[in-house]
């Protein structure tokens, strides 16, 4: 037995090193840091988000081209560009974001399917789609799990890559009212509505250059103006949690969708379907729907409470 004893420890020992080094890479493991989704190269999309990073893609490689070939779009074009515009923004802060998000103003089903209808031509996405993203955004504002903050993965990430580079938001979590329903509609309507939106210029007979001006200049104007929402709004020096912030100067370039420029405001005041709460605080959103609380089309409306 003596005779064995070094075999025995020098088995013992094999085995408390083996031990070791599983603890050690165990210990690694658990300590390497998670791989983010903004540290995915740029142009890699996540599966099932392809369609989404071409559809960016195409819009603008178009503008681009649009730009070099028309710079300079006719009033008629130049007319009906700003005004599909108009109905897309106030599509996409009127509808998705103050009455299906927030629920701060309901209104007839036609209206509401109307105003859907051009938050798709804007290019806002499917109804479930949006919400489901935005009210993930406000349950977790700009802390680890909020999917669309500059504070988590910079400007750019905020501004673009996450539209693309994220897994969908749950929208039986997030917007289960919408996955069903007269909504379901909309799964299959949204490519031909946003195909129709590319090609309308041409559909309608304003040839090459509404081609370009009333579809892709247009959709990426739209596409930048509510991007803008997420990133630059959200550059505030809060060091934990919402750091929202009013920009005073975003609002003139938002045309129908100004308002959304005082952010800060909005995640003050989430329910309120105004956004501008002062008197110089321009808000076309908030103007419309008092326009059809007016004339009794719209009803059910959220103010802000007095703070």
């Amino acid at each position: 037995m003596v005779m064995n004893a070094p075999i025995v420890l020098h088995r013992a020992h094999a085995f408390n090193l083996q031990i070791a080094g599983e603890s050690m890479e165990l210990s690694a493991t658990q300590q390497a840091p998670q791989a983010q989704p903004w540290d995915r190269p740029f142009w890699k999309p996540v599966h099932g988000k392809e369609g989404v990073f071409a559809y960016l893609v195409i819009i603008h490689v178009l503008s681009i081209i649009g730009v070099i070939l028309f710079p300079l779009p006719s009033l008629k074009v130049l007319g009906m560009t700003l005004l599909f515009t108009a109905f897309g923004g106030l599509g996409t802060t009127v509808c998705y974001h103050r009455m299906l998000a927030h629920k701060t103003v309901r209104t007839n089903r036609f209206i509401e399917q109307l105003l859907i209808f051009w938050a798709v031509f804007n290019g806002s996405g499917h109804p479930a789609s949006w919400v489901a993203y935005h009210r993930l955004h406000h349950s977790f504002t700009d802390l680890p799990e909020d999917i669309s903050s500059p504070k988590q993965g910079g400007f750019w990430w905020a501004h673009l890559r996450w539209l693309y580079q994220t897994e969908p938001a749950d929208k039986k979590r997030w917007a289960p009212e919408l996955t069903g329903g007269i909504y379901r509609i909309w799964g299959w309507a949204e490519t031909p509505v946003i195909l129709f939106s590319i090609f309308c210029g041409l559909i309608l007979g304003f040839g090459w250059i509404g081609f370009f001006w009333m579809g892709a200049i247009r959709l990426l104007y739209s596409l930048h103006m509510q991007c803008l929402v997420n990133s630059l709004t959200h550059l505030g020096e809060a060091k934990e949690g919402d750091s929202s912030i009013n920009l005073w100067w975003l609002g003139p370039f938002q045309l129908s969708a100004w308002g959304e420029n005082w952010h800060k405001n909005h995640h003050t005041h989430a329910g309120s379907a105004r956004l501008g709460l002062r008197w110089y605080q321009t808000d076309i959103g908030w103007y419309f729907i008092w326009m059809l609380e007016a004339i009794g089309l719209a009803h059910s409306i959220k103010r802000p409470r007095a703070s």
